[in-house]
């Protein structure tokens, strides 16, 4: 990956809102697969070329297909992999129990996918060539932008685990395990397709307040410590610069007061291969948090991504504020170590709207320059 040499590059998470188009089809698919499939591949063809337009007329530097086929960034490796026949899981939902006025609210960002079945057999590749579609599509989209590098995210063996729960395996550790030897076949796929890998890993953070929350801090490391583990094997063959990993608490509108704090999980984070580590730095509850690098030293070689835009939002961020963010972190660990970045996807689920899309690209265009003004600061000072 590069680094912030001479300006702070910026980048995103991944998912950009679909097109209504796209998510029209997507339903199609779901509801009768094959049906129109033609159509849907046309219509994503069309869409990821829209996305990777945007982000160029935006000023990002580091930019991806937006996520434009999937519905979502985890459950559409159902359609590829074996082992998943069983019986669905009750939906995830958005609501939030402890607050029944904001469950209610929370009814109308509520994703029509909801198709989460457990894992009942051996997981295996059943279509790789859907996968392997989805790169050859995101790097033709690609091959033209005038960007600093391209990205393409794929679901971590814990991510997969925790949306998709084990009724097969002996153990959920074995469970992952069999992820990791199954997925680092798409993971090798898309840096030698000359891409940068991004693992998405929200399981370290969110695990915490969705599954484990009664569980002693200590017990939950070693759960998010097997969790790293297993996605250091399944890319112990791929180069740490090819690569960079996302870790949140999630894309919702919620209270996050019961958040796993960063600075009791960024040590386990931090022993992940991949070169660089993107995460939430722009919402209330986590925006203070930039203070941990004071005392956690950045290990050699690593980058940090931070969120300096919040995606969960319709407020468009004053380029100052997001200049200051980035000064924060730059500051502590440096401004060779550090790429813009949001907080989360926009488009996380199809068919879920909670930021405007004309908002999406006002906001991914005041932190590119936000950027621009954190920069001209930072190699000011240096000059």
């Amino acid at each position: 990956m590069k680094r912030s040499t001479s300006r702070i590059l910026t980048t995103h998470t991944g998912s950009l809102p679909r097109t209504a188009k796209v998510v029209e089809l997507l339903l199609a698919e779901q509801k009768k697969p094959g049906a129109r499939r033609a159509e849907l591949q046309a219509a994503v063809r069309e869409a990821v070329g829209y996305v990777v337009g945007k982000q160029i007329e935006c000023g990002l530097d580091v930019i991806n297909d937006g996520e434009q086929g999937r519905t979502d960034y985890t459950v559409h490796v159902l359609d590829r992999l074996t082992g998943y026949e069983g019986e669905s899981a009750p939906p995830m939902g958005t609501g939030e129990p402890e607050f029944p006025e904001l469950a209610e609210i929370l009814k109308h960002f509520a994703s029509p996918f909801q198709h989460r079945p457990a894992c009942n057999g051996p997981v295996g590749w059943k279509d790789f060539a859907a996968a392997q579609a989805d790169i050859d599509t995101a790097k033709a989209a690609l091959a033209g932008a005038k960007a600093e590098e391209f990205f393409m995210t794929s679901p971590s063996p814990g991510q997969i685990a925790r949306y998709l729960k084990n009724r097969y395996y002996k153990s959920d550790e074995e469970y992952i395990y069999a992820l990791a030897d199954v997925m680092q076949r798409e993971y090798k796929a898309i840096v030698d397709a000359g891409l940068i890998l991004q693992l998405d890993c929200p399981d370290l953070a969110m695990l915490r307040h969705m599954v484990y929350l009664n569980l002693p801090l200590a017990d939950y490391r070693k759960i998010i410590t097997v969790n790293v583990a297993a996605l250091n094997h399944a890319v112990r063959d791929l180069p740490a610069e090819r690569m960079r990993m996302h870790v949140c608490w999630g894309s919702t509108v919620a209270p996050r007061h019961t958040d796993v704090e960063l600075k009791d999980i960024v040590d386990i984070i931090l022993t992940a291969k991949p070169q660089a580590v993107s995460f939430p730095a722009a919402n209330g509850r986590h925006e203070h948090e930039w203070k941990i690098w004071r005392d956690v030293k950045l290990p050699d070689g690593k980058i940090i991504i931070p969120g300096v835009i919040d995606s969960t939002v319709n407020t468009v961020e004053h380029p100052e504020v997001v200049a200051d963010r980035i000064l924060n972190f730059a500051g502590v660990v440096g401004r060779e170590n550090v790429i813009a970045g949001v907080d989360c996807g926009f488009g996380t689920f199809a068919g879920r709207v909670q930021v405007d899309t004309k908002i999406v690209w006002m906001k991914l265009a005041s932190l590119a320059e936000g950027a621009r003004r954190a920069s001209k600061q930072l190699w000011a000072k240096a000059a």
